[in-house]
């Protein structure tokens, strides 16, 4: 991505932007926090994705002369000052992330952006885009990656993603959350993801015959011939016709590696396939299955004696089908008042859309001869306790009686800087890394957190000083509240005696 995306966000950025730069509060340095409130797919875990595509978003952020033209011919009728000051317009605050690949929760923050609000505001809307769509196509990838741990697993999605952008960088997340390969060539060139492709029912039926099909398929590439056997006749015809294939291969020193089944009863074709294939002698021969599969399904087929070892997932993995959304939100949590930075929370009748105020850092604890987490931990930034690895409270927020003590722990910082004053000083690993840092990850959480079904909840906790601060700044709310009610109330009386 080489161009400005700055329009890719939603009208009220701009109207806000507008707004303040029209009362002179453009420059107001806040503090938003992004999180998800909670888990798709009733998972134990999320991962975190999206990073690199935000950071190229934000290395290319500018307002264009087109992005300009347009904004002047919007009916709000900017002033052509305002238009002047978005030509100048650079990102020049402080951004930090979790690492792409980390194992992440509900309600903790996974970007921490920081500067003017001027800033801060435009760039919520592709910062969510971003976030959102790649941690659940992550997350599902991951999940999928759990019920076939030692099979090839292939992205399959492209022709059903919704549009190329998804198709692209949907591949990546499958990729970096235990995914092997993809069919999209784009994806393949971009980010190095390797790529696997069989041929499409449309070949075999552009020959008169399917063995005539497969003879042509094997002479043109020998190397890397997987043959699709369910295009008329799977036992009777496509496997009988693919193993006479495999055998001639074997005679010229090549191999068949693979065949593919996209209909019918895939756990017993694959094992009838299995026992054919053995017999004829091409007991190296792959099954390859295929056709709106996910993790439910494969494990389903796995549960029945399915002889397949490698998968071919597309639909269900690319739209996120179960789930297509993530809910992730943009919260502001601090903002200066009169040169200094205050702590600021948002009030809702929904209690789980209350935000926890204030400037926070998140600190994954871990048990330090175990080597497994304990729990994540939620601190004001200011506070020092884990940096020190002091004792620390660790307590259900929703349930503070639920508690235990910690002295004696690793403590790993989540946040990790991404930009200072707008320099991006954060080191872009290589694909294969992040994909490395991914199956650590995984490591370090006890299976219970990790399975499909029924997980346990881990525990995301937060520091005493951070539950006392939205504890004092909700109670201070209510009673606000309630002497403004007071107020009307005796208003209310007064008016009433003034009438009699």
């Amino acid at each position: 991505m080489n161009t400005s995306m700055a329009l890719h966000t939603d009208k009220y950025q701009i109207n806000m932007m507008y707004a303040h730069w029209k009362n002179g509060t453009h420059n107001q340095q806040t503090v938003f926090e992004a999180f998800f409130r909670k888990l798709p797919f009733h998972n134990g875990y999320a991962v975190f994705a999206g990073l690199e595509r935000i950071v190229e978003y934000i290395e290319h952020l500018h307002f264009t002369e087109e992005d300009i033209e347009y904004l002047g011919m919007q009916e709000e009728q900017y002033e052509k000052a305002f238009l002047e000051e978005l030509r100048a317009f650079r990102f020049t605050g402080q951004i930090d992330a979790v690492r792409e690949g980390t194992l992440v929760f509900a309600n903790e923050p996974l970007i921490r952006v920081e500067g003017r609000v001027f800033e801060t505001q435009l760039i919520e809307t592709a910062l969510l885009n971003f976030m959102n769509f790649q941690t659940l196509i992550a997350t599902k990838a991951s999940r999928i990656k759990h019920v076939a741990p030692n099979d090839i697993l292939m992205e399959f999605g492209t022709r059903r993603a919704q549009e190329a952008d998804a198709a692209l960088w949907g591949a990546r997340a499958a990729y970096l959350a235990g995914f092997h390969a993809t069919s999209n060539m784009l994806a393949g060139r971009r980010f190095g993801i390797p790529t696997k492709g069989t041929h499409a029912h449309a070949w075999v039926q552009s020959f008169e015959s399917e063995e005539e099909a497969f003879h042509a398929f094997a002479e043109a590439l020998p190397n890397q011939v997987t043959l699709l056997v369910d295009t008329y006749d799977t036992l009777h015809s496509g496997i009988p016709n693919a193993i006479q294939i495999g055998l001639e291969l074997e005679k010229k020193g090549k191999k068949l590696q693979a065949i593919r089944l996209d209909s019918g009863d895939i756990a017993y074709l694959s094992i009838q396939a299995r026992k054919l294939l053995d017999e004829a002698g091409l007991t190296n021969v792959q099954i390859c299955a295929s056709n709106d599969l996910d993790e439910y399904t494969i494990s389903d087929l796995k549960s029945q004696g399915a002889r397949v070892e490698m998968w071919g997932v597309g639909t269900q993995l690319i739209t996120a089908a179960d789930q297509p959304s993530l809910g992730g939100v943009y919260k502001l949590v601090s903002r200066e008042v009169n040169g200094e930075m205050q702590p600021t929370i948002k009030i809702s009748a929904n209690p789980e859309k209350v935000t926890t105020p204030g400037k926070k850092d998140v600190y994954r604890i871990i048990h330090k001869k175990k080597k497994k987490a304990i729990a994540d931990y939620i601190c004001l930034s200011e506070e020092d306790d884990v940096k020190r690895r002091a004792k620390i409270k660790l307590f259900d927020p929703i349930h503070p009686y639920l508690h235990k003590y910690v002295e004696s722990y690793d403590a790993e910082l989540l946040l990790q800087p991404v930009y200072r004053d707008g320099k991006l000083v954060y080191e872009r690993p290589p694909l294969e890394e992040i994909r490395n840092y991914h199956k650590e990850q995984l490591q370090l959480f006890w299976p219970e957190y990790l399975r499909k079904t029924n997980p346990e909840q881990y525990h995301v906790d937060v520091s005493t000083k951070a539950w006392e601060l939205k504890r004092d700044m909700i109670e201070a709310h209510v009673q606000e509240k309630e002497k403004l009610r007071s107020f009307q109330m005796d208003a209310g009386d007064s008016d009433e005696d003034h009438d009699k």
